[in-house]
């Protein structure tokens, strides 16, 4: 198959993916959400969050990586709606035991606590949705990271979708042809996805997710010198090819791994991306866009963070329109009100 045609078959297959899903897209529009949305009826709400990820960040740097994730994987389902803090009952099934949560997700009693302080202070009046969402953002300042403000006013949705929790997230072993199109249903461009996935710089991986990686092209992509050499061996003595060890874990980014920075960009450069779907970005021969932005942000960490916090703003404003007309505040993350 020679080049010019495995291009136009990749263009192809993202086009049509991306046109089934239209129909059912989620757009990172201009929501109805504003700065100021709580300035008269809970104008302390952004200094509670602040104050709480202080103590959740300073007693667990790992805690940030966590919110931040929880936040991903809200906006990525049905919107930022808060839907994927909600447990199963008898008569709605959440998201969290979906297959790309199950073993990934953490924090969920960090914004149990930040609401329980919230409430107290602004009963019935903050919705987890934005919750969710400023913490994500403080927790990426507490360790390192940039600032951008937060537009909130968000309501909490009264459904959560398994099914979409399973197909709109990407996955560790995929394909950057396959990774894009979730991005773009979204209403996420390439520049914004591999952006966000910089926040992979303060991340943690099972070995589950990167075995079929370091087992696979890891020693033909990464340059070879000790530090390389010895980053391989620690990766293969935590993640065995066979015999379990599956959820052991490892940084994604081992040289500042509790450190926001571009550090995950410059490892991408010498091929040790930990993940399949991370390396892709710079080494898949259909990485034309993706690889000139990885070297950028490598070289340049203002661009990175400045990229950074305008994508994490446009996530932030994918809606799911029903929930403004559904939607509540909930009293509770977990449960939708009776």
């Amino acid at each position: 198959m020679d080049t010019p045609f495995l291009f136009k078959f990749v263009f192809l297959h993202i086009f049509l993916l991306f046109g089934f899903l239209g129909d059912n897209r989620l757009y990172a529009s201009e929501p109805q959400l504003t700065l100021d949305y709580y300035a008269s009826t809970c104008p302390t709400v952004f200094d509670i969050v602040r104050k709480q990820m202080e103590c959740s960040v300073l007693s667990e740097p790992r805690n940030a990586a966590s919110v931040v994730r929880l936040h991903f994987h809200d906006c990525f389902i049905q919107g930022c709606d808060g839907s994927i803090l909600l447990d199963d009952t008898y008569t709605l099934k959440g998201e969290k035991k979906a297959a790309t949560n199950i073993h990934s997700l953490k924090g969920f009693e960090i914004i149990d606590q930040i609401k329980n302080f919230v409430e107290s202070e602004c009963p019935g009046v903050v919705s987890c949705a934005d919750i969710l969402t400023i913490a994500a953002r403080d927790a990426v300042i507490l360790v390192g990271g940039p600032y951008w403000d937060v537009p909130v006013g968000r309501k909490d949705s009264v459904t959560a979708s398994f099914e979409l929790a399973n197909t709109n997230l990407p996955t560790p072993d995929e394909s950057l042809v396959s990774i894009i199109p979730k991005f773009l249903y979204q209403g996420l461009s390439v520049t914004d996805m591999v952006s966000l996935v910089g926040s992979h710089t303060i991340g943690m991986a099972r070995c589950q997710n990167f075995r079929s990686r370091i087992y696979g092209d890891y020693e033909s992509t990464s340059v070879k010198n000790p530090i390389s050499d010895n980053q391989f061996n620690n990766l293969k003595s935590i993640c065995p090819p066979i015999g379990g060890g599956d959820n052991n874990i490892t940084a994604m980014d081992y040289v500042t791994p509790n450190l926001f920075d571009n550090s995950f960009y410059q490892l991408l450069l010498k091929g040790e991306g930990v993940l399949n779907s991370d390396q892709e970005m710079y080494s898949s021969v259909f990485g034309i866009e993706t690889r000139e932005l990885v070297k950028k942000y490598a070289a340049d960490s203002l661009a990175f963070f400045q990229q950074f916090s305008d994508s994490m703003v446009k996530m932030g404003n994918i809606t799911n329109s029903e929930s403004f007309i559904t939607g509540e505040v909930r009293k509770n993350c977990r449960f939708v009100n009776t």
